[in-house]
């Protein structure tokens, strides 16, 4: 699918990957509209864009919250194309620590956000590029890039919460891509390793030092703007879809 002239709904993208992908696609020619609880950042960000993108204060597991803001969307830029959903929260607790268990709702919110929000996005989303006229050879009419993580796969200790709901974002990529293939939308999902983003702020020099030193090539934390390419590339490649792209330096996460 061409990116010019199109419509996006980035999660997220007030700040981290989904602020680098808002970048890139409306450098790119896209419309994009922000979905994120950061209002400064998420203002900023659109400011910075210059007329092409506009944001919505969205909380991504509030049915009623993104409803509204998708009817938004359409009423403002007249459609929706792509999905790009970055938004998502992190944790270290481990299933038991100290003689307590995690608490469940910890469990409960990390899940609600990155496996629930992503699916309520990308539902309602998809309910509206199912209206859009059949484009190219391929007769698109939308595209859905999730984000999940490399947790999915090698996580670590205090990670279960996080690891399951990313797993879980992994897990129904291709069902996604199966249901919508007769509709002429693709589902794609990006799990990153660990990049420059937010959640990594604090993390001490010696702690970031000690993780590098495990990378294999780059070492060191991925760009946000690496993250945004592929997105982009997601979009512009119509073969690529219900496939999950690991996007992390051959890396593999350790226990601990």
């Amino acid at each position: 699918m061409e990116i010019k002239g199109k419509v996006a709904i980035v999660t997220g993208g007030a700040s981290g990957l989904g602020q680098a992908t808002a970048e890139a696609l409306a450098a790119a020619g896209a419309h994009v509209a922000l979905f994120d609880l950061n209002d400064e950042g998420g203002k900023a960000t659109a400011e910075s864009l210059a007329g092409k993108a506009r944001y919505w204060r969205v909380n991504v597991t509030d049915e009623n919250e993104v409803k509204a803001a998708v009817a938004e969307v359409v009423a403002h830029f007249g459609a929706v194309h792509v999905c790009v959903n970055c938004a998502g929260i992190g944790s270290a607790t481990k299933t038991v620590s100290r003689g307590e268990p995690h608490p469940m709702e910890l469990f409960t919110r990390i899940v609600n956000v990155n496996l629930l929000g992503t699916f309520n996005v990308l539902r309602l989303a998809a309910a509206e590029m199912v209206k859009n006229a059949p484009e190219g050879m391929s007769g698109e009419r939308g595209v859905i890039i999730n984000t999940a993580s490399i947790a999915a796969y090698d996580g670590q200790t205090g990670q279960a919460a996080y690891a399951a709901s990313k797993a879980g974002v992994v897990g129904m990529t291709l069902p996604i891509a199966r249901d919508l293939s007769r509709e002429g939308i693709r589902c794609v999902t990006i799990a990153p390793g660990l990049f420059e983003t937010p959640m990594v702020k604090g993390l001490s020099d010696k702690i970031r030092a000690g993780i590098e030193a495990q990378l294999e090539y780059p070492k060191r934390f991925g760009l946000p703007a690496e993250y945004a390419k592929l997105a982009s590339h997601i979009v512009e490649n119509p073969y690529l879809n219900g496939e999950t792209i690991r996007l992390d330096a051959a890396s593999r996460l350790p226990p601990r």
